[in-house]
């Protein structure tokens, strides 16, 4: 038999779920209002002083003031980012572990190291902080001025110049992969532990190239101990516009470009993804900070929400993973 609901009951009935519904609204601001409660740890897959480092840390001590809590920032460098990435992907889900990733993390890692688990879905997408071009830096000691002489000295000598990466998979690498392929070259990949160690290499002679991000190889270009001949974007670089694109040096349609963003592990409350959302926005906004982002090379990039950045990074993603199968990149090489 049908139960049939008096006026007083439908009254009591649509009251509880107002109520229920008012609740978890109230729980949600709640969370949002008492976030965060302690310090945050922001993992990085790259060791101190490289140009995560000179992103990183003017963003966390932005947003220690904005927040009030300390951000504190937790280099764990190596296996090409995976330590960081697998260390991000499993932890609580509370808003106090962050991950800074970058345009290598997403889809590449995956493409690369065939016994990472983590997939580009496993990360809670908050908002992209910088976009940059890398910087492709020679030795001094090679004497190789320009990209021609680059490529003219590679096809001479196949096999005898070595470009430095931050390590297989990691930002720097498939770069420098596309380049080989695309210039038709035979330059050997020496990984390093990090994009600092691997611009040492460099600036030490023990390595002749490298393709790395702005805010690490500018320091050691004005010190004389590298030389900078091009930049890796498809048009030049309105904060370096007196280098040429490697395109303009003869490799037809090579582009590639590296971006920063906040995430977060899987399952990440919404609040809280508003509330880290709303404080990115913030900073970014900031003259000091845009300053500060600009010397080192970046150009400050936020999203205009969390659900566009977490589409725009997976499509970018799959576009990056793409590309590292096609150049042949796989640990090892």
């Amino acid at each position: 038999m049908a139960t049939v609901l008096t006026g007083h009951k439908k009254l009591l009935i649509l009251l509880a779920l107002t109520l229920g519904s008012i609740s978890g609204a109230s729980v949600a601001q709640q969370t949002q209002q008492l976030y965060p409660s302690k310090p945050i740890r922001l993992i990085i897959g790259f060791p101190p002083g490289g140009g995560a480092d000179a992103v990183a840390r003017p963003i966390a001590e932005a947003l220690s003031k904005h927040l009030g809590q300390a951000v504190v920032v937790d280099n764990k460098p190596g296996g090409g980012t995976t330590i960081a990435a697998a260390a991000a992907a499993t932890a609580a889900a509370d808003g106090y572990t962050l991950f800074m990733h970058n345009s290598s993390h997403l889809g590449t890692l995956q493409a690369i190291y065939k016994q990472f688990k983590h997939q580009p879905g496993d990360y809670t997408a908050i908002s992209r902080w910088t976009t940059a071009p890398l910087l492709l830096a020679v030795s001094v000691g090679s004497g190789i001025q320009n990209v021609p002489e680059l490529i003219k000295r590679a096809k001479a000598a196949p096999g005898k110049l070595n470009y430095a990466s931050s390590g297989v998979g990691g930002g720097t690498h498939l770069p420098g992969l596309l380049f080989t392929n695309a210039a038709g070259v035979d330059i050997v990949h020496v990984p390093y532990k990090g994009g600092a160690p691997a611009l040492q290499g460099v600036a030490s002679d023990e390595t002749q190239l490298t393709f790395a991000t702005p805010p690490s190889a500018l320091p050691l270009a004005k010190a004389n101990k590298l030389k900078i001949i091009a930049v890796t974007s498809a048009n030049r670089s309105p904060i370096f516009p007196e280098l040429p694109t490697v395109a303009e040096g003869g490799v037809s349609g090579y582009e590639y470009s590296f971006w920063f963003g906040l995430f977060g592990p899987p399952g990440l409350p919404a609040p809280i993804v508003q509330r880290l959302f709303e404080a990115s926005q913030a900073v970014l906004r900031d003259p000091e900070l845009v300053k500060r982002i600009l010397a080192s090379g970046n150009e400050v990039a936020p999203s205009k929400s969390s659900s566009e950045f977490a589409t725009w990074a997976l499509e970018d993603g799959v576009r990056q993973a793409k590309l590292a199968l096609e150049a042949g990149a796989a640990a090892g090489q």
